[in-house]
């Protein structure tokens, strides 16, 4: 397998996290995948929209994306607690 294909298929596994169950039954929704910038720019937003107690940054091991296993950026997810109430825009 090529380097491109091992990327591609990376991509793909990743793309197919979309949900997740925690301990006490709350679905979580995967909102973000990436690192560096972009990722303060995304959490902050998240987090003034959704609130400290409904958002969770996952640190994610990256394997098969040779730029980010030769480098020393961290990739995340950012997760948002679903939730029955609606956001409010001021």
């Amino acid at each position: 397998m090529d380097e491109a294909e091992r990327e591609r298929q990376a991509l793909v596994l990743e793309d197919s996290v979309r949900e997740k169950i925690d301990a006490n039954g709350a679905k979580w929704t995967k909102v973000y995948f990436g690192g560096g910038p972009h990722f303060k720019n995304w959490y902050d937003q998240v987090l003034e929209l959704r609130g400290e107690e409904n958002v969770e940054v996952e640190e994610v091991k990256v394997i098969g994306l040779k730029c980010f296993e030769d480098g020393d950026e961290k990739m995340y997810r950012i997760w948002v607690k679903e939730t029955n109430s609606p956001i409010e825009l001021t």
